[in-house]
């Protein structure tokens, strides 16, 4: 049987397809959505970061508030990583029509843009790649909803790019969090944003092992409370932005072979863009398939594109950011680049397109 990569639903059940409906006319949800938005007077969208479907399933006999939701998988978008994703869920659009392309994203040249940090080379790039530059449609059709995010969140170029037009509503702890959804939907929103990025977070320092199952416990315990004290009538819809790989140790960096026709990489360590040197990228693609064909989907440009792997279409700007060879990991591994660090090692890890970092949950519940 070959093992083939997850490839996101964009025309059905996928991520980039759950706001337009709730903001627009929650009576008229599609039909994959489960049961619970339609006939609500409120709804209130929340964003768990990094909670997959099957590492969900795996520990659902731990759980008491998202296990009492009616549920249902549906796919993320390409690649899955929280930069992407995040701005699909806020636009309705697949990848390749807002641009957002990945966490890293090659820009003027050869240098590199920290979508989530909205840094290059040169350090804040705010101003010299303005975030409506990159990604210029407005968040949730325009309405303007209240985003209740972190409260160190609402200034960054980030921000700016996926979530343009919304009313900030900071917050600093969980507590703080649950209580700014409560009011919002108290002062009579119709629509309430919300997203919390706790699980993705211990995921990626401790993996998906002790630790992890406490902080999903922890969140479960916070929708259970929710659920409580919402007033009657609101609908509760929660997903993610993709799921996780415990990865650990199996960090190393491409083959020097491979390397050699490499002018530099961008994208994620389980979803690396290898970028050739002018007249390489063949030469390129073959190394590459030699050396890791058997780890990973070695891919185009050409063949993601053509198989829709960031939706039906791709524009220019989405196109432009992409390299020429992509190792889209299929074992537990991620490829190292030395320009990608961060403040320690990752131990969960996600962007490639496995079924346990694809499938996200769809969790609906209306209060009585």
């Amino acid at each position: 049987m070959v093992d083939l990569p997850v490839l996101p639903d964009y025309e059905g059940a996928c991520t980039c397809n759950v706001m337009t409906p709730l903001v627009e006319d929650p009576d008229r949800v599609p039909a994959w959505f489960p049961d619970g938005v339609v006939g609500a007077d409120q709804v209130v969208l929340w964003v768990l970061d990094g909670l997959g479907w099957e590492q969900m399933q795996d520990r659902i006999g731990m759980l008491r508030g998202l296990s009492s939701m009616n549920a249902a998988p549906i796919t993320t978008i390409a690649p899955t990583t929280t930069a992407t994703a995040l701005t699909s869920i806020a636009t309705g659009l697949p990848p390749g029509e807002h641009g957002v392309i990945g966490y890293r994203m090659s820009v003027e040249g050869d240098d590199i843009l920290n979508v989530l940090r909205w840094t290059t080379s040169k350090g804040d790039a705010r101003e010299s790649i303005p975030p409506e530059s990159i990604q210029h449609e407005l968040a949730f059709e325009g309405h303007r909803p209240p985003a209740v995010v972190r409260a160190e969140f609402r200034d960054t170029g980030f921000t700016r790019a996926h979530l343009g037009g919304c009313r900030h509503v900071p917050y600093r702890m969980p507590s703080t969090l649950v209580a700014e959804i409560l009011h919002q939907v108290h002062t009579g929103e119709p629509f309430v944003y919300a997203y919390y990025d706790g699980i993705d977070k211990v995921a990626h320092e401790y993996g998906l092992g002790m630790v992890y199952d406490a902080e999903l416990v922890f969140v479960d315990r916070m929708v259970e409370y929710l659920l409580h004290e919402l007033p009657p009538g609101v609908a509760l819809v929660i997903t993610s932005d993709h799921g996780q790989v415990d990865v650990g140790e199996r960090v190393f960096p491409p083959h020097p072979e491979v390397l050699s026709h490499v002018r530099h990489q961008s994208g994620e360590a389980r979803f690396r863009w290898l970028h050739a040197h002018p007249g390489a990228a063949t030469s390129l693609y073959e190394a590459a398939q030699r050396h890791h064909g058997h780890e990973a989907w070695v891919v185009t440009r050409e063949q993601v594109v053509d198989d829709c792997w960031f939706g039906p279409k791709v524009l220019p700007g989405a196109l432009a950011r992409l390299g020429d060879v992509a190792l889209v990991a299929r074992e537990p591994i991620a490829y190292e680049d030395p320009a990608d660090t961060g403040p320690f090692h990752l131990l969960g890890r996600h962007g490639s397109m496995t079924s346990a970092e694809v499938m996200v949950p769809l969790l609906v519940a209306r209060t009585d």
